[in-house]
């Protein structure tokens, strides 16, 4: 269990003011100049020891995501830190809590990010639907471009930088980085190829890191802190603290920050009052948003809530939007649920996306009733696999997976829907 001492995230539930008097009282823009003086390279260096995985859902080493922006450029070209604060992953409220609360963490860690890949402004790209995050983020800006902390001369370290606030049209692709780039120069939300990746030709052309709101808000502590603390929470390679969404059939719906690691049980009793009913009432968790597969209630007693531990049982951390669902659910629906959601939010651009999530969601449809055979169960699959990664950005295995997670786990009820169906329908035609 993360002890108190070890929180990043002191406001997370908004006991305090989220205003700067307040936030420097609990350590905000407590030496961000000589973090500064440190130079770039410091603070990328500090981020790799440190382990920094990307807390958007990728979880791709952060330091070396940093180390790939250009350490020249052309005379007068800018750079740009792209901060994803979209957050529209069905489960997820985690970063909105940061910019309503926390919101100084964020704009010190965009002035320190921004720094060690030598930036020249952060855009901070916000869901539309997030009003008074938005508000309570203009705010922190304002605060700390009136105390000098960022724009010319940012915290008196001869470096400026400028951080602005762009509000987005709640369309879920533009969570997708370089979807959200062409939203943020003004045209329709759609995934670019790549190469070029963003880091050679981002927003405008020029050299551009997209990051997770709460990446960036973890720097400063991290280099105040050092990278051998947070490094020493966690397990190798999955280190350092994490906000946990957990959702659904609880006692106790919760965010929590908890350390990497924890077990999926643990997390659930010890922070959410256990699920509805008692354990013995679960029947599956989606342990990372949405997107992920869901896994079982055995699987659930012993995983550990991490980037690897997941992968290992065929599902994800994501965003570590945790969804509990118990033995009320209708799983074949809840399924067929999220393939709305993704077949709604296709941008349309890739065939395997534009045409698969219809025609997945359809069949998902007929699965609820038992309106199909069991060979269109391996149809469904196959159908999943065709559109797993074969699309320019990873809404199509979003849409694929919590499919390929239903039927791995729970065959057994789509077979005794079918079975059931065609028995009634026997029976109706005698």
């Amino acid at each position: 269990m993360l002890q108190d001492k070890d929180r990043i995230f002191t406001n997370l539930y908004g006991f305090e003011s989220p205003l700067l008097d307040a936030a420097r009282a609990r350590g905000d823009w407590d030496g961000t100049r000589g973090i500064l003086e440190k130079g770039p390279e410091w603070i990328v260096d500090e981020a790799k020891k440190s382990e920094l995985r990307g807390r958007g859902g990728a979880g791709f080493p952060s330091g070396l995501k940093w180390s790939f922006m250009p350490k020249q450029r052309p005379e007068g070209q800018p750079a740009f830190l792209v901060v994803n604060a979209d957050e529209s992953e069905p489960g997820t409220c985690k970063d909105r809590e940061i910019m309503r609360h926390d919101p100084h963490k964020l704009v010190e860690g965009c002035l320190i990010v921004g720094f060690a890949m030598r930036a020249t402004a952060a855009y901070i790209y916000i869901r539309g639907e997030f009003y008074a995050e938005a508000v309570a983020l203009q705010r922190a800006i304002d605060e700390a471009y009136d105390a000098g902390l960022i724009g010319r001369n940012a915290a008196g370290s001869g470096y400026d930088f400028d951080v602005y606030l762009h509000r987005g049209a709640g369309a879920y692709i533009c969570g997708e980085e370089t979807a959200l780039l062409e939203s943020l120069e003004g045209k329709k939300g759609q995934p670019r190829l790549k190469p070029p990746f963003p880091a050679a030709a981002g927003l405008y052309g020029c050299p551009t890191t997209v990051t997770n709101v709460e990446t960036v808000a973890v720097a400063p502590t991290i280099m105040r802190r050092g990278a051998e603390w947070f490094a020493s929470l966690g397990r190798p390679k999955n280190t350092g603290t994490k906000i946990f969404c957990i959702s659904g059939h609880v006692n106790k719906p919760c965010n929590v920050e908890e350390e990497m690691g924890i077990p999926l049980r643990e997390l659930i009793d010890r922070h959410a009052g256990g699920v509805r009913g008692g354990w013995d009432n679960l029947l599956a968790v989606i342990p990372g948003g949405s997107s992920v597969p869901c896994i079982p209630k055995p699987t659930c007693e012993e995983v550990l809530m991490d980037f690897d531990s997941l992968r290992e049982v065929k599902s994800g951390l994501g965003t570590a939007a945790v969804i509990v669902m118990d033995k009320s659910t209708d799983i074949v629906r809840a399924i067929w649920r999220l393939s709305k959601f993704y077949k709604h939010e296709s941008c349309g651009q890739c065939t395997p996306c534009r045409e698969g999530t219809g025609w997945m969601m359809r069949m998902m449809g007929r699965m609820i009733e038992g309106r199909a055979t069991i060979a269109e169960i391996d149809m469904l699959l196959e159908v999943t696999t065709q559109v797993e990664g074969h699309t320019i950005c990873a809404l199509g295995d979003a849409a694929a997976w919590p499919i390929q997670g239903l039927i791995r786990h729970f065959r057994p009820e789509m077979e005794r829907r079918i079975h059931g169906y065609r028995g009634s329908s026997a029976v109706a035609a005698d």
